[in-house]
């Protein structure tokens, strides 16, 4: 009887121990909070930049000076051997006119070379014989546009009946570009003091800046001549006219 009476009381001992220690076990395991410090604060969003964005435009005219043209020779004979050997002789006395006329050998490149058969038909649909065609075109650089005339009546006498595509350009547009730039930036400013002016702002400093530039496209003037171009008209007028670069800038101002 006391041995029960003694365990019971060792049980009901350790429980109030326990119990007293519990809740120290678990306040010694949760974090410290700082005295004082925020919560439930948020930072202030950043203002929006307030910015005007304008674009301007720069236009600069230039006058031809180089040109790019195709000229070449085509020949048929009834037999592909005769074909090439007439094609061979006549483009090689137009190479040596283009040469004689100041065009320089770098300036003169092959760029087609073909044979193929070339077969008639009669009215029935059938066959009424065939020959060759050999076809040589080069591809001339002209760098003085005042004798262009003058070259094309050499080519057409040297034995040329195709002469196609003539392409005007300009072999330096470094310096027309920076002007175009600076038109166009120069539009674009005043433009944004303009619009700063109207609305009782003024301009802070250039946020971003961004550019366009077209630069001249070739002008092509067709000028393909076929197996009559032997009684073509002489001294042949070539007219370069003007070629534009244009520039957009697009150019974002911070206003106050």
């Amino acid at each position: 009887m006391k041995t029960k009476t003694l365990l019971i009381s060792v049980v009901v001992l350790l429980a109030v121990v326990l119990s007293a220690c519990g809740p120290a076990a678990i306040s010694a395991k949760l974090p410290a909070v700082g005295v004082g410090a925020p919560t439930g604060q948020t930072s202030a969003p950043a203002a929006t930049p307030r910015t005007v964005t304008v674009s301007g435009s720069g236009q600069v005219y230039l006058q031809p000076d180089i040109a790019y043209i195709y000229v070449g020779v085509h020949t048929e004979n009834p037999t592909a051997s005769e074909a090439v050997a007439q094609n061979n002789t006549n483009t090689q006395k137009l190479i040596a006119a283009l040469k004689a006329a100041g065009v320089k050998a770098n300036d003169i490149q092959t760029t087609n070379f073909s044979i193929w058969q070339n077969t008639q038909y009669g009215p029935d649909g059938k066959s009424t014989g065939s020959t060759y065609a050999v076809d040589n075109t080069v591809y001339l650089t002209v760098r003085s546009l005042d004798k262009l005339g003058d070259l094309l009546d050499a080519a057409v006498k040297a034995g040329a009946n195709n002469i196609n595509s003539i392409q005007f350009d300009v072999a330096d547009k470094s310096k027309a570009m920076k002007e175009a730039r600076a038109e166009a930036v120069k539009n674009a400013k005043s433009q944004a003091a303009e619009l700063a002016d109207a609305a009782g702002v003024s301009l802070g400093d250039i946020q971003s800046i961004q550019y366009f530039d077209a630069a001249p496209t070739p002008m092509f003037q067709g000028k393909g001549m076929g197996g009559g171009a032997e009684s073509a008209n002489l001294a042949v007028p070539i007219n370069p006219g003007q070629m534009q670069i244009s520039v957009t800038v697009t150019i974002a101002y911070d206003i106050k």
